[in-house]
């Protein structure tokens, strides 16, 4: 369907031999053209393998990586994970999912991947006058909250309470937050990982794109570090100084590109799919971080980013790949980045404090 100078999109029409991974979708909506889970077809560990097949393939082909030194790829079960979804609606105000590759709506009376509070609002809540809505509900205290378009614009600031790494997280609304909790753990478990010892007991974290600020209050709270958020949503830059108020911590509600860089010991960073950019690099690396910990969304971003990455000093040491979104083409990394050994990053220093030009 379409021809690029170094790959080529294609769509198939008739399996002839199929793949030993190959198998019948689990949930009868996928056969019905459900667009929700599009990998269903797929053996689930084999996902965890094609996914980690994509990151490869970019790493070589976008940032020249040959051998990519990859950490044990993981997955969150299968079934039951979302806590969060946004749903188109149909004339009667169901709540429904589209349809795969083409215009429609598919309602659904059970569905393999919601949490099951979030399943019953699914399959029981009408919404009449609705365009879209989204659902989202805790699995920790059996909060819901409802997002109607188009709306009352007083739901928006309306919150639930979390539970990752054994400690409670306001989320609005409005704010970002993984596909539910189970996520949310292992996303840590992973940048935790990455970080090990590089961040020093009494030493300064940077978390960018740092959402309700989970990654950075779990990590500054067990080394006992300062921390600095970066984040320019204002309800998530809300959530954050609301979560981490009993910190030694500090907001700054600002794009990261346009942020002032202070000396840090590390940086994590989780930004969108566009991932950090030329602006983000310069950012972050004027703070001098030994290690920089990049959770990435688009392999195809992480790839560029450690093109750019590379260019400030930084060298890729390894990635693991996360399957956050089980059933679907969805790929999370998590990148470890440490100066290279010629100390081409510098070391920290007061020029890390100056503005940025």
């Amino acid at each position: 369907t379409e021809r690029r100078r170094d790959y080529w999109r294609a769509v198939a029409t008739e399996v002839l031999d199929a793949s030993p991974d190959r198998v019948e979708p689990p949930c009868p909506y996928v056969r019905a053209g459900c667009g929700g889970c599009s990998w269903q077809h797929v053996e689930p560990a084999a996902q965890l393998r094609l996914k980690q097949d994509i990151v490869t393939d970019a790493l070589r082909r976008i940032a020249h990586v040959a051998e990519p030194a990859f950490v044990a790829a993981v997955a969150i079960p299968p079934t039951a994970y979302r806590t969060t979804a946004r749903l188109g609606v149909d004339s009667d105000g169901r709540p429904v999912y589209h349809r795969t590759g083409a215009a429609g709506l598919v309602a659904v009376d059970s569905c393999l991947v919601a949490h099951p509070q979030l399943e019953q609002l699914i399959t029981t809540k009408r919404f009449p006058g609705a365009r879209e809505v989204t659902l989202r509900v805790s699995a920790a205290t059996g909060e819901q909250l409802i997002l109607v378009e188009p709306g009352p614009r007083r739901q928006a600031h309306a919150s639930i309470t979390e539970e990752v790494a054994a400690t409670r997280w306001r989320v609005s609304a409005t704010t970002f937050f993984q596909s539910g909790p189970a996520a949310s753990e292992l996303l840590v478990q992973a940048v935790a990982s990455s970080v090990g010892d590089a961040l020093p007991d009494g030493g300064k974290l940077v978390d960018a794109y740092a959402g309700v600020g989970i990654l950075g209050g779990v990590l500054a709270t067990r080394a006992g570090a300062t921390l600095e958020i970066i984040e320019n949503h204002p309800a998530a830059a809300g959530d954050a100084r609301f979560n981490l108020a009993n910190l030694d911590a500090r907001v700054v509600q600002v794009e990261v590109g346009q942020w002032r860089a202070t000396a840090a010991d590390v940086v994590v960073a989780d930004p969108a799919r566009p991932g950090l950019g030329r602006p983000g690099v310069r950012a972050l690396t004027a703070a001098r971080p030994a290690r920089l910990v990049l959770a990435s969304c688009d392999p195809a971003s992480l790839a560029r980013d450690t093109n750019l990455l590379g260019d400030a000093g930084y060298r890729l040491a390894e990635v693991q790949v996360l399957d956050l979104f089980p059933h679907t083409a969805h790929v999370e990394t998590v990148a470890r980045f440490d100066v290279h050994d010629d100390g081409a990053a510098g070391s920290r220093s007061s020029e890390a404090d100056a503005p940025l030009r």
